[in-house]
């Protein structure tokens, strides 16, 4: 459907859910900055993970 001049948002957008997707987004961003967690290089399960952990402590502790 075209919105032509009115388009823009969705009839229902809902602001708040928008600022928690867009946080969740940027964090899975920056944990694909990885190249480890991007590639899933790992071949254990447990070995993943706590390079995921690694990785959003090292990101938490940069702000």
């Amino acid at each position: 459907m075209r919105r032509g001049r009115a388009g823009g948002r969705p009839p229902g957008f809902d602001a708040e859910a928008y600022k928690q997707r867009n946080t969740v987004e940027r964090c899975i961003n920056r944990l694909k900055q990885w190249r480890g967690l991007a590639m899933r290089t790992d071949k254990l399960a447990l070995a993943y993970q706590a390079a995921r952990h690694l990785a959003a402590i090292l990101i938490w502790a940069r702000r």
